[in-house]
């Protein structure tokens, strides 16, 4: 593939709700642009994007695809990313790195929830792009309907440049509301319009010519004074005001039987911008921590943000970059700025979905990919050694659903350690630890298909099995009355005895204040060296309480009198006598259980707000507060984690995938009696 300089160059995510063709779209943009021959389909697991087998096998696409293309003297790197909720971590990621996106709209199912996620991230970034709407060759497929959706739930600035002729299995093609001609879907060449089209098509083209003029003062002046606006002000007219963000121009046609393609690919040459067009990218200088300018030019110092890591057993990992100033060459030396450090580059490739083409370097603007860096990972700034600079990273959706991984053998166990943090930078939107309370693993994902694929591909990739379960929650035991214990441990068998006798005094504490031991002995009666022994028994019974087994918190423990014998006692036999007057203190100290209570916050289309505050209800959740953000509402609450194991999949359910949430640990709460029950006596029946 040619060098390109960064005014010609096209950085283009592709975005839609799940189902919406947007991969056939991409297919047929290959093929289009003879990138490549033949087209392939997602049924047959034949296109070029979604290579991965799990997305072959499941006929959807779950990591974003780079491919790269040209067409008429432009470079377009064309970023497929996954439609489905569960893997945004991937839309974000490409998001980052373009300057530009097309949305991809069904002309059967109209603006769905998924589209409605993937435009307000567009949103945040202030995107220009395109609209697409595709499949119009299907049944029930309607332009108009479609239309009217975009405009009422996306934004009123969505206009037509295209409108269909016909719909269904009438439909036979497109016609262009700038040069008003109509082109057939079978052959592409020109057709006559019908004087009732032509009519429908002076309308709509008076609508996007009253839009793209108001960008440029002569030209207002012009239309106003009744004057005729020319073709080539109007193209001129749209670039402008889509790079402004001013109109998102919309396409149609069909990807499966590649009608209306080839004209959305001079659409991406002609309105969208390229890396020199776009608002000035800023870095900072980790050594000061100031902002500093990066100037899009190519004899500038290297700075390139990695978007994506991709972890394979055999060719080891690949790391994808995007260049904002200088160049990558390949055998050369970049800095990590993040992890301040030097790595060695190799080959630098441009990408095709798995194919990598390889290059003599990749200039700015540009996107491409590197191989096996030992530092590195997604969100990294590599740099020049010689000039330090750290780009913004990459902020992904939270993680919300959480559940314990469990090998299947012992042998997986051996692996799991090392794969799951692996296919995790393959995904930072996985987050992976160790809960120290009840001794699991724990993997959290968007949603239940991101970890059920995570599970899949440990086994795919890696080999390893593994089981997903509901965690455990993180219960602890406390006591509410203050009491003393003692425990006189004296044991006699031939020679040394063992002899320790230890009075402790336990008193609850506030909620938060933790397990504290003290020592108030008088006049030795324990001798010194003993009272760590006490200590160790004490914090050793701590951890397996009364109750149900759980660990014992706020919790203040006064060892405050005891006796020894000068020859039978040992530390042993205090540390015995330690953990058993613990024991009897929290029996006889009315003991309870305590579970952790989670701050939420949520936000719901106001529609659904009363059954998200009914459903709390029913969770022992309260409600602490709400504030209105258009028509959203953000409600702040407290619920038990214990009912919140599976509030990802129950919110996405009540409202439609349209709610989301964020969720903290908040502090440590006494268990209603009837729920303390149930967990104790399951505790019980489990460890039978």
């Amino acid at each position: 593939m040619n060098l390109y300089k960064a005014d010609k160059i096209r950085n283009v995510a592709l975005l839609s709700h799940y189902g919406a063709g947007k991969t056939s779209l991409a297919e047929a943009m290959l093929f289009d642009s003879g990138t490549i021959k033949r087209l392939g389909s997602v049924e047959d697991g034949t296109t070029t994007s979604d290579c991965d087998p799990g997305e072959i096998t499941h006929h959807m696409s779950m990591n974003l695809s780079i491919l790269s293309q040209e067409w008429k003297d432009n470079k377009l790197n064309l970023i497929d990313t996954p439609g489905y909720l569960d893997f945004a971590g991937e839309v974000k990621s490409a998001l980052r790195v373009c300057e530009s996106a097309i949305v991809v709209v069904c002309a059967t199912s109209g603006v769905e929830v998924g589209t409605e996620y993937v435009w307000s991230y567009a949103e945040e970034k202030k995107l220009p792009r395109l609209v697409f709407i595709n499949k119009m060759d299907r049944d029930n497929a309607d332009f108009f309907r479609v239309l009217e959706d975009i405009q009422s739930k996306l934004a009123t600035r969505c206009l037509p440049v295209q409108l269909p002729i016909g719909a269904q299995a009438d439909f036979q093609g497109i016609v262009d509301l700038v040069t008003m001609t109509g082109y057939s879907a079978s052959t592409s060449g020109k057709i006559e319009l019908s004087s009732e089209l032509m009519e429908q098509a002076k309308s709509y083209r008076e609508k996007l010519v009253e839009a793209v003029v108001e960008v440029d003062d002569e030209l207002i002046n012009k239309y106003l004074n009744g004057e005729e606006v020319s073709n080539k002000e109007i193209f001129a007219a749209i670039k402008q005001a889509t790079v402004a963000g001013k109109l998102v121009p919309i396409f149609t046609g069909s990807a499966l039987r590649n009608v209306g393609v080839s004209s959305l690919l001079d659409a991406i040459n002609d309105y969208l911008p390229s890396p020199v067009e776009v608002d000035t990218v800023l870095g900072v200088n980790p050594a000061t921590g100031d902002e500093e300018e990066i100037k899009l030019e190519a004899g500038a110092p290297l700075s390139s943000l990695v978007f994506k890591t991709t972890a394979d057993p055999f060719t080891g990992k690949v790391s994808c970059l995007r260049i904002y100033s200088g160049a990558l060459f390949g055998n050369s030396q970049v800095w990590n700025a993040n992890k301040g450090g030097m790595e060695r580059i190799g080959q630098v490739f441009t990408l095709l979905g798995k194919t990598q083409q390889v290059a003599d370097q990749l200039s700015v603007g540009d996107i491409g990919a590197v191989a096996k860096l030992n530092l590195t990972t997604t969100g990294d700034t590599l740099c020049a050694p010689e000039h330090h600079v750290i780009l913004k990273g990459i902020e992904f959706p939270q993680a919300n659903l959480s559940m314990a991984v469990h090998p299947q053998t012992k042998g997986d166990l051996d692996k799991m350690s090392t794969v799951l943090p692996r296919v995790c930078e393959e995904d930072p939107s996985l987050k992976v630890h160790r809960d120290s309370d009840t001794n699991e693993t724990i993997v959290s994902g968007i949603g239940d298909s991101h970890l059920e694929m995570l599970k899949e591909r440990m086994e795919r990739k890696f080999g390893v099995k593994v089981n997903m379960e509901t965690p455990k929650i993180a219960y602890k035991e406390t006591i509410t009355l203050p009491t003393k214990a003692e425990h006189k441990h004296k044991k006699q068998s031939g020679g040394h005895g063992q002899y320790g006798h230890v009075l402790l005094q336990l008193e609850p504490l506030p909620r938060g204040s933790g397990f504290e031991f003290s020592v108030k002995i008088v006049g030795g009666a324990i001798p010194k060296n003993y009272i760590p022994s006490v200590e160790k028994g004490v914090n050793e019974a701590k951890n397996d309480g009364v109750l149900a087994g759980y660990s014992v918190d706020d919790v203040k423990v006064i060892l405050y009198d005891g006796s020894f014998h000068p020859v039978d006692s040992s530390d042993i036999a205090f540390k015995i006598a330690g953990a058993q007057a613990l024991k009897k203190g929290l029996a006889q100290g009315q003991p309870v259980l305590l579970e952790p209570i989670m701050n939420l916050n949520i936000t719901v289309p106001e529609t659904y707000t009363g059954d998200i505050v009914g459903d709390l209800n029913t969770k022992r959740g309260h409600v602490l507060g709400m504030t209105p953000a258009g028509d959203l509402n953000i409600i702040q609450a407290q619920a038990p984690r214990a009912e919140l194991l599976r509030y990802a999949i129950n919110l996405r359910s009540m409202t439609q995938g349209r709610g989301s949430f964020a969720m903290e640990f908040s502090h440590y709460e006494e268990v209603p009696a009837h729920v303390g029950q149930k967990v104790i006596a399951e505790e019980k029946s489990n460890g039978d």
